[in-house]
């Protein structure tokens, strides 16, 4: 029978326990306080068409990391015939473990995990498995040993966007009459062994090794952020005086290298000294191209929620889902309009 609020009754498990343990006594055979739960308030939580799905999020850091919450909450929703428990890993693995032992203990229907590393999961993924609760990954991956520990798998192909931002450089440079110039690249990382940082470092590495004139002087994590973006780029300007391509495996990292080649006095973008590729693409992107801060974006697309949704809706019919599903995604540049492609996008 599926919970429509089971995180109600674990509540009131939690009030009698504290109640019992404040006064230290349990008098004639029952808990002080017992009397808050009772057999109706268990049955006016439970509901036969309502599906619990439990959300174990990486965080918040990005702006697209927003725009992909905001994909799942606009779609499990009551509306929808949904009950979303989402929680926020706030970038650390043990805090996705804990919610995801917490979805199992809560008996939701369905959980849905965007694993901040590859490794790590198969201790708690079979623990879901054993409960039979279906395991669907979305966004980056899972690398475990045994598949079946999860039932699918949904997001970007991250080495190929790698390897589309390296073709596009190549197509670039060739345009600019620069083809064998020695080009000197640095590379802001993502979170180490995430997903999006192993493809995206090893698509646009299949690249480079075409290229013999391309050297990559330098590669840092900046974990996804902005801050640790503009800091990671203050050090690489310090250490080389002649960068010619930064390429920043997401958005809000080329937004903080920006600010500290802006700071450096530099210029980067089309007319800059520097070129500055990025990933995600979200409106932000596209607006600092308007602004000749950044030569290309690849779309990351965080429009999950609704894919995720017909999985689980197939599930729910007895039907087979395909064990990996790709996303479609794109590219920008500043060759395009981008004015009318900003008020079509909607992240």
């Amino acid at each position: 029978m599926r919970k429509l609020v089971v995180v109600v009754g674990l509540l009131f498990c939690v009030l009698l326990w504290v109640s019992s343990c404040s006064t230290g006594r349990v008098e004639n055979g029952e808990i002080p306080g017992e009397e808050l739960l009772h057999e109706d308030d268990a049955l006016a939580v439970e509901d036969d068409e309502t599906i619990v799905v439990g959300f174990a999020q990486v965080g918040s850091e990005s702006d697209w990391r927003l725009a992909n919450t905001q994909s799942f909450e606009n779609t499990f929703t009551e509306e929808n015939g949904y009950y979303l428990i989402f929680e926020d890993g706030q970038q650390k693995q043990e805090n996705q473990i804990k919610a995801v032992r917490n979805f199992i203990l809560q008996e939701v229907d369905y959980i849905i995990l965007d694993p901040i590393v590859e490794t790590g999961w198969e201790g708690v993924l079979k623990e879901a498995r054993d409960a039979g609760i279906p395991v669907i990954v979305a966004d980056r991956q899972v690398d475990v040993a045994d598949e079946s520990l999860y039932t699918c798998w949904v997001g970007s192909d991250f080495v190929k966007e790698g390897r589309r931002a390296g073709e596009w450089l190549a197509d670039y440079l060739g345009k600019q009459g620069r083809g064998r110039e020695v080009i000197n690249i640095v590379t802001l990382q993502g979170t180490l062994d995430s997903s999006a940082q192993i493809g995206r470092t090893d698509g646009f590495a299949d690249v480079l090794e075409e290229h013999d004139n391309w050297v990559m002087l330098d590669r840092e994590t900046a974990d996804f952020t902005q801050a640790k973006g503009q800091e990671v780029m203050e050090g690489f300007l310090n250490r080389y005086s002649d960068i010619d391509v930064v390429i920043c495996e997401n958005d809000n990292m080329a937004f903080g290298a920006i600010d500290a080649i802006q700071a450096a006095g530099r210029t980067c973008g089309p007319d800059g000294d520097m070129i500055i590729i990025s990933f995600d693409a979200v409106s932000a992107a596209l607006q600092a191209m308007q602004n000749g801060e950044i030569n290309a974006a690849f779309e990351c697309n965080p429009q999950l929620g609704p894919i995720v949704s017909d999985i689980i809706e197939k599930l729910e019919r007895g039907e087979e889902v395909e064990k990996v599903q790709y996303v479609e995604e794109t590219y920008f540049d500043t060759t395009m309009n981008l004015e009318e492609l900003l008020k079509e996008r909607t992240y």
